[in-house]
């Protein structure tokens, strides 16, 4: 099979799940991933012949994609902040939101009474790590600590830490159950925030494939980690300490208010769609 008519193959079989820009994309992300073409000779030379192998894979890629897996868990990696980074069924696919967080705390900290070069952080609820690892790239004397319960999810994290050589203090806790004894000058988190009563608005192939104990609440109080979260940042963050949270949109107001009579000052930001996304706060 010729380059060319493998990807005409693809959109065709995947024109139920996906748009023809979509599908166009990923075929010449999995061309280039297989055989190492990359666009530009992919369309130079479309009518070269797939080697055997190499259509065998990507007859399989094509067959994960039709269950509705995410090209990136097939992939294995994915971008994120201009950085790339590993990922697998064990960790959460980094989201535009998360995105907007990070930009948001580099840029309240670079800008804070904070001592930069003595930056203590937290990270609570790791996942693949992108969270520390973007912030130990911007500030790269801090020390970072990151917290998750996954075992798997932190074997993710640290590869990616050893991948970009930044180093993470990574801790294996449930978060939920941890005792807190240090203190930090920044708490920054996207915890579980999503309501058992709320599963059924979640799209079949986030729940069939992402990690549900990243996803979902482990008990029926879906801001159970942002009151565990307020009580530490109140014996735990130093004086002008930085709170940076992502949270449920459904939920801002009720978050906010954890978080009211423990910081001098907080905020609930919109994300860019619009909706009570993130919580700031001042200690």
């Amino acid at each position: 099979m010729k380059i060319s008519e493998y990807k005409k193959h693809f959109k065709t079989e995947l024109s139920g799940l996906y748009t023809d820009s979509e599908t166009a994309f990923l075929s010449s992300v999995f061309v280039e991933k297989v055989t190492g073409f990359n666009s530009f000779y992919q369309r130079r030379f479309s009518d070269q012949e797939l080697l055997f192998d190499d259509e065998k894979k990507l007859s399989e890629v094509l067959s994960e994609l039709k269950t509705g897996k995410p090209y990136q868990y097939i992939l294995g990696e994915t971008e994120f902040y201009g950085m790339s980074f590993f990922v697998n069924e064990h960790v959460l696919i980094p989201r535009p939101e998360t995105e907007e967080l990070l930009e948001f705390a580099i840029k309240k900290i670079s800008h804070s009474a904070l001592s930069i070069d003595k930056l203590r952080v937290l990270d609570i609820g790791t996942g693949s790590g992108i969270i520390p690892l973007m912030l130990k790239k911007h500030f790269p004397t801090a020390e970072v600590f990151s917290i998750d319960y996954s075992e798997k999810a932190l074997e993710v994290a640290k590869k990616n830490a050893d991948f970009h050589q930044l180093k993470i203090n990574f801790i294996h806790a449930d978060y939920l159950n941890f005792e807190m004894k240090e203190h930090f000058d920044v708490i920054i988190s996207n915890p579980p925030y999503i309501g058992i009563d709320e599963q059924d608005e979640i799209e079949d192939s986030v729940k069939s494939f992402e990690p549900t104990m990243a996803l979902f609440s482990p008990t029926s109080d879906a801001l159970i980690f942002y009151r565990k979260i307020a009580e530490d940042a109140r014996q735990h963050l130093s004086n002008n300490g930085m709170l940076f949270l992502e949270i449920n949109q459904k939920l801002g107001p009720e978050t906010l208010e954890l978080y009211n009579n423990v910081f001098t000052e907080t905020e609930l930001i919109k994300d860019l769609s619009g909706n009570d996304r993130f919580i700031f706060g001042i200690k």
